[in-house]
């Protein structure tokens, strides 16, 4: 008896820790996109349990660092027109393109978008809607703020208090329909080549892109 009271009793205090964990458990999520860049492969004597069997050397970590906030049964992108897509802005100027914290490139090496050379360092990343197929996506130097209604001198939470004045660049980006709802938001980097590749955010039915190359 006592064993099977031992049992019950774990048992119920599992299910509370869990539901404690699920019910303290944030509503965004964090996420990170990365790309190991511009290092090579190279044969070993050792055996490498790697896809090729080959050891990457050297190279770069690009990261994107968001908070993934899930449709939960919403739309993403509502609004026509001038009006497109002004909710997941949430009062501020542009999009955060994620949650919470402001979305951030670091990157150890220089990169190519729209032209513009953005120098080795850490940015703050915004999307702005002129439409359904017009978004611009910007690269700024605003800091990002750890906490809500930080002084501006902390940097930005968010989008919130964005303005222009810091951005490095502002390029067009493709717009493209997917054939299925992705359920929480994601950045990733595709069609990666020696060159460089381009940094891409899914959401609900929508994935935008932008290209870069690698600068010098």
């Amino acid at each position: 008896m006592k064993l099977r009271a031992s049992i019950v009793a774990l048992t119920i205090y599992a299910a509370g820790t869990l539901l404690i964990a699920q019910g303290n458990r944030p509503l965004s999520g964090n996420g990170i996109a990365s790309a190991h860049v511009q290092g090579q492969w190279e044969k070993t004597e050792r055996e490498q349990f790697t896809l090729g069997g080959e050891r990457y050397v050297g190279g770069s970590w690009i990261d994107i660092t968001y908070g993934r906030p899930l449709l939960r049964g919403r739309e993403a992108f509502s609004g026509t027109g001038a009006d497109f897509g002004k909710a997941a802005y949430a009062g501020a100027p542009v999009w955060r393109a994620g949650a919470n914290l402001s979305t951030r490139l670091k990157t150890p090496i220089p990169l190519v978008i729209g032209g513009v050379t953005v120098a080795s360092g850490e940015y703050s990343l915004f999307i702005e809607f002129a439409s359904a197929t017009q978004w611009t996506f910007i690269v700024s130097s605003w800091a990002q703020a750890q906490r809500f209604n930080a002084p501006i001198a902390e940097g930005l939470y968010g989008a919130f208090g964005y303005t222009a004045e810091k951005d490095v660049v502002r390029a067009p980006m493709r717009v493209d329909t997917l054939p299925y709802r992705v359920e929480q938001l994601v950045w990733e980097f595709v069609d990666m080549t020696v060159d460089g590749g381009r940094v891409a955010v899914m959401w609900d039915k929508t994935m935008a892109s932008v290209p870069f190359n690698f600068g010098r």
